[in-house]
């Protein structure tokens, strides 16, 4: 099933039972970004938060390890699913290896879903703990800094595990999850998702 046929199957929320959302923390607007932030504001998630139709979890696997703020981070050797199974590494700006601290956060990540019922989680992508579509393949600093389609180690320990995952540039996703959790809206069929996007399909050479 892809995410939006399972969006579309998602039961019709109320005030008394709320769909069920983790969320990365910095997307709520939380400052735990790595220079104690929170990111920047995307309306696509912080609108999700007006609704009274849904439960959100806020969880921050980096801030969880790592505190804030923190050096930046980002996966050598492969994606989030490598680095758990010991294939790739979890390296900071500044070379510290912080696999084994991306690893407990991915877990701690999924007991928190499994904790809380999650029915869908709603991820910051690129990051190398969230991202849910592309991630950068080594230092997003150096000269010729490279993208990767691939998810970060806490979004694949999700997905790994049976939880559907979007992220913050899924808008035609977002759409279909507004739609659920008000009766009354009604989504834009023209947004895309992040992997429909012509930056996405030029730079991957996509389809």
């Amino acid at each position: 099933m892809t995410d939006r046929e399972y969006l579309k199957n998602l039961r019709i929320p109320t005030r008394e039972n709320p769909l069920r959302i983790l969320m990365s923390a910095c997307l709520s607007g939380i400052t735990c970004g790595y220079d104690g932030s929170a990111n920047g504001e995307y309306p696509s998630a912080l609108k999700i938060l007006q609704y009274d139709t849904v439960h959100v979890v806020r969880f921050c696997p980096e801030e969880y390890s790592f505190g804030t703020p923190r050096e930046m981070c980002d996966i050598y050797g492969g994606h989030g699913g490598d680095v758990l199974e010991g294939r790739a590494r979890v390296l900071t700006e500044s070379g510290i290896d912080w696999t084994k601290g991306m690893v407990a956060a991915s877990e701690k990540m999924l007991e928190i879903a499994r904790r809380e019922n999650t029915e869908l989680a709603v991820l910051m992508d690129i990051s190398a703990a969230c991202g849910s579509q592309v991630i950068y393949s080594g230092n997003r600093f150096a000269e010729n800094k490279v993208y990767q389609i691939g998810a970060g180690v806490c979004a694949a320990q999700l997905m790994r595990n049976g939880f559907q995952v979007i992220s913050q540039r899924d808008f035609a996703s977002l759409e279909i999850l507004y739609s659920k959790i008000d009766r009354n809206y009604q989504p834009d069929t023209s947004k895309l998702d992040h992997h429909e996007i012509p930056w996405y399909r030029e730079y991957f050479k996509s389809p």
